[in-house]
Order: C-alpha cells, then sequence, then structure tokens
C-alpha cells in the first residue's frame, strides 16, 4: 500500500510540473553533468558528457552556475588554482543529511546532528594535541575548507530539507563581487532534528543547531598580493536521550516502538559551541617565490548537564565523584592557536613549499588541578611534481618537535593512484585527562603510530567504470575507549586488510548501476579495539533522463546499503564517547529507499521514502548504535535553487 501511495503521489508531482511549464517560458539551465565540472584559471570549460542547454540564445541569460565560482585555500597555496562552478547535478541529491553524504559510512544515534563516528579507522589530519571531543565534527566545517567567490553577480544558494518525522536542515549561502578583486560572503546552516524516540511534543527536538560564517576574499591589483579570511561559528545543541532501556532491564520495554519507546534520559543535555578565526594571506616576492602566513584562533566549549534528581540519574554510574547529587555539570574548555609562516614557489615544472608553525593552547577543566597545556613547534614541507595532466607525484611531511610527525606520498597516472602515509601522531586531550562527576582519568600515553598503503586501479570501458582497491593498515598503540568507557592504550599491532570495489555501468540509455563493496579483515594483537564490519555494500539503481521534452532531467531509482552483522562502538552522553562493547550485536539488516531527484532550470528537488523494506523483514527493524534503532519508514523531501541577481 504504501509503495502505490508514493507511486501516485510522484506520478502526479510529474504532472503538475509538466502543467506548470506548459504555461511558462523556461530560463537558462546548464548542462547536466554526472560529475562536478571545472573550469580553469583561464575560464576554458572541460565538457563533459553532457546534454543540450534547454535555451537557444534568444533567450540565454549572462549570469549562471558558470558566472559564480568557487575555490579553495589548499588550491591557491600550492598554486593549482581551480574554478568550481555551482553543482547543479543530481546524482545523490536525496542523500542530503551529512551520515548519507558519507555513503552511510559513519555510525550515529539514528537522527540528523546526533553524535556519530566514521565506521572504518582515519588517520587524524593534525598530529599534535587535539580536544578529543569530535563527536559532532561531521557538522561543522572546518575554516580552511571554506568555499571563496568570484562572481559576477550576486549569487544566493538557498535550500531546504524536510525530513520526515519534523527533522529539518536550512542552508543559506550568499556572495557578492564588491570589486573584480574582492568578494564578500556569509552562510548559515540550521538543523533542528525531533526525537526519533519518545518525543513527547511536536517541538521536543533532539537536535538544534545554528552555525553561520563569514568570509572574505582579496587579491592586489597588481596581482601579487591574496587575501582569504573568514569567522565561523556552531552552536549544536543535543537532548540526550541515551538510547531505548533494553527490555533485560525493564520488561514493559519493546524496541522498534519508535515514538513509543522508553528512553533512558528526559532531562540530559550536551552542548557543543565552537568559534574559528581563520586567515591565509601570501606575498609574491617574485616569479617562483611567495611567503605566506597562515593564523588561527580555535575554540571548542563542551558542555554537560543533567538533573539526578529525576529518573535520568538510573543511567548513569552511581558514585558522584564531584559532590554534584542534583545537577551534574562538566564543562571542557579547548583553545588553541596556529601561526604558520613558509615560502613556497615553482621551479623547474616542481612546486615546492616549506614553512614553520607553532601552536599553542590547553584545556580547561574547572575540576582539574592546574589547565592540560601545550605548546608545539613543527617543520614541514610539500613537493609536487606534475609531468602532465594525467601523471603527478606528490611528497609531504610534517615533524612535530618533538616525537611526532607524518609522511605522505601521492602516484597518480590513468590507471593507477597509490597513496602512502606513516603516521606518528599525538593523544588527544581527553585521552589524557579527564575530570567528570562519573568518571576521572589521567593517563600519560605513548603517541599511535600507522602505516597506511592505498591503492586503485582505474579502469574504464564504454559502459563501465571499474575502481578495484586495496588499503593495509597497520596501527600500533592504539588509544580507544574500553568497555568500562574509560580511555585505554592497546600495545598490541592491528593489521587491517580492506579490498574493496567501485562499479559503475550505464545500463542502456537511460539506467545506471553503482555500487561499492568493501571487506574488511582485522588481525593482529591489537584488533580487539577495532570494530568494523567484515561487508560493507552500498548500490544504487536508477533512471537518468531528461523528461518533457528536456524541460525537466530525472533521477529515480532505489537505494540499497548493508553492513555485516559486529559489535558497534556503543555511545556514552556524559563523556560525549563512543566505548567498545561485546554485548549488542548490531546484526546485518539490508536496508533500501527510493527516491525521485528532478531539476527544473537551477532548482533541484528532491523525494525519498526512507526504509521501503520495514515490516518485509525477519527483524522489526534495524539498529545503527547498541540501543539505538534506525530509521522508521517515512518521506523526506527538499528543495535547492540558486539565484544570480
Amino acid at each position: 500500500m504504501k509503495i502505490r501511495v508514493l507511486s501516485l503521489f510522484l506520478f502526479l508531482t510529474l504532472c503538475q510540473v509538466h502543467s506548470l511549464f506548459a504555461q511558462r517560458p523556461i530560463g537558462t539551465n546548464p548542462n547536466q553533468a554526472r560529475n562536478r565540472e571545472l573550469v580553469n584559471q583561464e575560464g576554458e570549460e572541460e565538457e563533459l558528457e553532457g546534454r543540450r542547454t534547454l535555451l537557444d540564445d534568444s533567450t540565454k541569460q549572462v549570469y549562471g552556475p558558470k558566472t559564480s565560482l568557487y575555490y579553495f585555500e589548499k588550491d591557491i597555496k600550492r598554486n593549482n588554482l581551480i574554478l568550481y562552478p555551482q553543482d547543479t547535478s543530481l546524482t545523490n541529491f536525496h542523500n542530503y543529511d551529512p551520515v548519507s553524504k558519507s555513503g552511510w559510512k559513519y555510525q550515529d544515534l539514528g537522527n540528523i546532528g546526533s553524535a556519530s563516528k566514521s565506521v572504518y579507522y582515519q588517520i587524524p589530519e593534525v598530529i599534535g594535541t587535539r580536544s578529543g571531543y569530535s563527536a559532532y565534527d561531521l557538522y561543522y566545517q572546518s575554516p580552511e575548507n571554506k568555499k571563496y567567490f568570484d562572481t559576477k553577480s550576486p549569487f544566493t544558494e538557498m535550500s531546504a530539507f524536510f525530513g520526515g518525522g519534523n527533522r529539518n536542515m536550512l542552508d543559506i549561502a550568499f556572495a557578492r563581487n564588491i570589486n573584480p578583486r574582492w568578494n564578500v560572503g556569509f552562510d548559515f546552516h540550521t538543523i533542528k532534528a525531533r526525537k526519533t524516540l519518545n518525543p513527547v511534543a511536536r517541538d521536543d527536538n533532539m537536535v538544534e543547531q545554528t552555525s553561520y560564517s563569514l568570509h572574505t576574499n582579496y587579491r592586489s591589483e597588481n596581482g601579487k598580493y591574496w587575501f582569504l579570511g573568514n569567522f565561523s561559528r556552531m552552536r549544536h545543541k543535543v537532548n540526550e536521550i541515551g538510547g531505548i532501556i533494553p527490555p533485560e532491564i525493564d520488561s514493559t520495554s519493546v524496541y522498534f516502538t519508535y515514538e513509543d519507546a522508553k528512553v533512558w534520559l528526559r532531562n540530559t543535555q550536551a552542548r557543543d559551541l565552537r568559534q574559528d578565526y581563520h586567515f591565509y594571506h601570501e606575498y609574491k616576492v617574485e616569479d617562483g617565490l611567495q611567503i605566506y602566513h597562515v593564523f588561527d584562533r580555535r575554540s571548542q566549549d563542551m558542555t554537560f548537564e543533567t538533573n539526578l534528581l529525576t529518573d535520568d540519574s538510573n543511567y548513569f554510574p552511581s558514585a558522584r565523584l564531584n559532590d554534584q547529587d542534583t545537577i551534574s555539570r562538566n564543562f571542557n574548555e579547548f583553545k588553541e592557536f596556529r601561526n604558520e609562516v613558509g615560502f613556497k614557489g615553482t621551479f623547474g615544472g616542481f612546486f615546492y613549499n616549506a614553512y614553520g608553525k607553532f601552536r599553542t593552547g590547553r584545556m580547561k577543566n574547572k575540576f582539574f588541578d592546574e589547565d592540560d597545556k601545550f605548546n608545539e613547534v613543527y617543520l614541514g614541507g610539500q613537493l609536487i611534481g606534475k609531468i602532465s595532466d594525467k601523471w603527478s607525484l606528490t611528497a609531504d611531511g610534517e615533524y612535530l618537535l618533538p616525537g611526532a610527525y607524518r609522511l605522505h606520498g601521492v602516484f597518480v597516472s590513468p590507471w593507477l593512484e597509490v597513496e602512502y602515509t606513516k603516521a606518528l601522531y599525538k593523544p588527544t586531550s581527553v585521552q589524557q585527562i579527564y575530570r567528570g562527576n562519573f568518571y576521572q582519568w589521567e593517563n600519560d600515553f605513548d603517541n599511535t603510530g600507522v602505516d597506511q598503503v592505498k591503492g586503485t586501479v582505474i579502469l574504464n570501458f564504454d559502459k563501465i567504470r571499474l575502481r578495484p582497491s586495496l588499503t593495509i593498515n597497520r596501527v600500533n598503540n592504539y588509544i580507544y575507549f574500553n568497555e568500562d568507557r574509560v580511555a585505554a592504550q592497546n600495545s598490541g599491532e592491528a593489521f587491517m586488510l580492506m579490498p574493496g570495489l567501485i562499479a559503475n555501468f550505464q545500463i542502456g540509455k537511460k539506467f545506471r548501476w553503482d555500487n561499492e563493496l568493501i571487506f574488511t579483515q582485522v588481525t593482529g594483537a591489537g584488533s580487539d579495539a577495532f570494530r568494523i564490519p567484515k561487508f560493507y555494500a552500498n548500490s544504487k539503481f536508477y533512471f537518468d533522463s531528461p523528461a518533457f521534452n528536456e524541460n525537466v532531467f530525472i533521477q529515480m531509482g532505489i537505494d540499497f546499503r548493508y553492513k555485516s552483522d559486529y559489535y558497534a562502538d556503543a555511545y556514552f552522553a556524559s563523556t560525549q564517547q563512543f566505548n567498545i562493547q561485546n554485548d549488542f550485536n548490531i546484526y546485518a539488516y539490508p536496508v533500501v529507499d527510493v527516491f525521485l531527484n528532478f531539476r527544473i532550470n537551477r532548482t533541484r528537488v528532491l523525494f525519498k521514502y526512507n526504509h521501503l523494506n520495514a515490516g518485509m523483514m525477519n527483524q522489526e527493524g534495524y539498529f545503527v548504535t547498541p540501543d539505538y534503532t534506525g530509521y522508521k519508514s517515512f518521506l523526506d523531501l527538499g528543495i535547492t535553487w540558486y539565484l544570480f541577481d
């Protein structure tokens, strides 16, 4: 019945769209591209396998996705400016929230904006001291990854996503050129996601986020000086639920009742407040030589608060280490300053870069005897040799005085890509010292070492694209949170063998089938610290074609995702950390979604029906984290549109 209702709804929507087009003229529509189009520095467009534009020259508008371009700081820093047009692609547009955008390679608590962690081991980007409070990193964009714009007209991007069960997101971006060399703009994002488990009112939200950033870029008239700067702020508030009370603890508690579930927490809240000031500027001394400076001032305030005079107290250990028996409040403040100064340029066809960097900061908690401070000095550099557009070799390294380092190399050819990383990185601040009302520790952990090799073979045929790959990790002295929910270090080595395959097929002229498979085998004395499913699969079969006399572009199909069973990490609210456990098996369960994405001019619309196969399986539903269920069946819809004036 659900399938029939959804099909009828989609049919009526398309009929309405066709009716609208019969009543009004069509504006400019850029060529559809399945991958992001690139525009080089000279403004020449790299042509992709595209389709005809919707307008003839008599009605063509001047401004559009290819006149409001953006770029990234990392490309400026490497003397390799790439200008990107606005993305009007429909591929994966229905996967709009951060976890689904990752290909479901993150584990969360079954709601947008909830605490999350990568399913797979990741090497940290910073080899020095980090805060360690990373549960909400997925919902925050680091300042060095912000977009900077070069717009020929005022540009606005607006996106609104309305998820079933009142899970909503709103994104607004604006940019404009003050003059051809100076651009300013801002981004604004919100998340309001009602609890999927035991909400008591329409606005009983689990997650409320407000974040924004202000950005500017400027280039001098002679082109020698370039400045990029931004300020970012995120306030992420989570009303914790603690998961469903297990039936073996409360016989009246039942899994998969969703709105009627019995949960642990009703009066507990976590907040993550982040503020970043970041700028990059460089000056061209002469041909082949520039000097540059990067500055960061970052702060992260983590607050946890619970009312122990309510039933919430049953969720926590009985011990009270800070004599807080009523309102238990824990506040951690992490701050850091970073200054990086270096020189760079090109010589003999090679790009080179050398720098020195100084980081200083501290973690503050009123229960610490003194602040946990750090001062770190780095030396680093990079060398890139680009033999041609298809052949390149990159080598970079960084050394933290003393005892930590990162070496990294990438080889790229038309048929093979190989990447190698060797690193020794420091523990996080929260792994070294923590003072809470329920747990406390103070450690002197060794640095963690890792060797990682990734290789991908590139095979392109007429209608088939194959990317077989192999990743090998060797990790020693890995730090994690154990079954007792405290930080621990595993002195043994863990070895991860991860063959994978990406396979994309064009079937006829209008159908596509995209697949990704990963197998993971973890061995060695340190393997028990890693909980990774052996099999991961993500598959999508869809119709992809213009319709209604090429006035509408459509993608419609099914999404399938699967992980084999494994003992996924549990989440504990007061420490805001995931920890290993051996009691709750996240059993294997395939999840099927159906979707419709379509584009009219520059406006994209999505309809997505989550968990189509609910009620058709042996199990009543699925889990994403111990005691946290995944989505039930509901409909999402979203819209993104651009304005260029």
